[in-house]
């Protein structure tokens, strides 16, 4: 069934891939996740707990960050089709390091599974994730320095924790990341009325997750102009870093201009390359926007090839693993 246009509108805008698999539940609250699978809820002061999950052994420890309405399951197994044989990114990564993912307030796996942390308040910007973030790691003990692997919109929060703490950040990967000017490009290429279009999607959400007030929004034009300001006083230090972009173009709604809207995307994923020294783009030549979810393997190797550039500083060009 196809999805209705406000879904195909927030998918595009913002990077949210629904999935209709079932979903784990929520385990008992536990304190820390130093080592061993972890998965519940760690209180983050405020009065506020979040869900946090982590398999695996080893350093440097991976942080998966979803894109836009996601949750930590978007990264597992149930994420995939009923019928596949790939291994998803969480499990494929926990076979060669330590990897955790988590929960925003709001997200959601599909439209009757929905986050399993304690709400905040609405809308977000990418600053208030990254207070969150660094709050959760702090109180479940998980040592850094950090790989980071995000999508979509996440590729925003990475960047702005890696500007924000440069110290506990080693590596990125960004998969189909949104760079900061990419919303603003956006709307230059769209009418007025599918500029509106856009607005009302973000605003209302899909009218299935009406009975869900507290899902997550987010303000792209606050978060993009955090990221600008925090870019130009902390650079991103030379670190590991891999691009993945899609291959295949997203599925526009009729009416919309989807060669112009392709035409913005990879200049900016580009720039993303550039921010550091060597480097690497990787298009997944049979991926949409969800490369997690289209070809995983791409996604745990690009993550494989920075975690061992962190361990082995020599197997990167110009030695920026350390």
């Amino acid at each position: 069934m196809q999805r209705p246009l406000v879904i195909a509108l927030l998918t595009l805008l913002l990077g949210l891939p629904i999935s209709a698999m079932a979903q784990p539940t929520t385990p008992a609250a536990s304190p820390m996740a130093t080592s061993g699978d972890f998965a519940g809820l760690v209180d983050i002061g405020g009065g506020r707990q979040m869900y946090l999950e982590c398999r695996g052994e080893g350093d440097p420890t991976v942080i998966l960050e979803a894109g836009a309405g996601n949750n930590a399951s978007v990264w597992d197994s149930v994420a995939l089709s009923p019928d596949s044989d790939q291994t998803a990114v969480l499990p494929g990564v926990a076979a060669f390091t330590r990897v955790c993912a988590y929960d925003r307030p709001g997200t959601i796996l599909d439209f009757d599974r929905h986050s399993r942390s304690d709400p905040a308040p609405m809308p977000r910007t990418a600053s208030d994730i990254v207070a969150d973030l660094h709050a959760l790691l702090g109180a479940a003990a998980i040592p850094g320095p950090y790989v980071f692997a995000a999508h979509s919109f996440g590729g925003m929060v990475v960047r702005l924790y890696a500007a924000t703490y440069p110290d506990e950040v080693v590596g990125l990967v960004l998969v189909d990341a949104a760079h900061e000017d990419y919303y603003a490009a956006q709307r230059e290429v769209l009418t007025p009325e599918q500029r509106a279009e856009m607005a009302r999607a973000l605003e209302q959400g899909p009218p299935e997750l009406a009975d869900y007030p507290v899902r997550e929004r987010l303000d792209p034009d606050a978060s993009a102009a955090q990221m600008r300001e925090a870019a130009a006083a902390s650079p991103l230090r030379p670190l590991p870093l891999i691009v993945l972009t899609h291959g295949r173009p997203w599925d526009w709604p009729p009416g919309y201009p989807a060669d112009a809207l392709e035409a913005v995307w990879l200049p900016l994923q580009e720039k993303l390359v550039a921010l550091v020294p060597d480097g690497r783009l990787v298009v997944a030549e049979q991926s949409g926007h969800f490369i997690s979810g289209d070809q995983p393997e791409l996604v745990i190797e690009a993550i494989r090839q920075v975690v061992e550039a962190v361990r082995n500083p020599g197997a990167w060009p110009g030695g920026t693993g350390s």
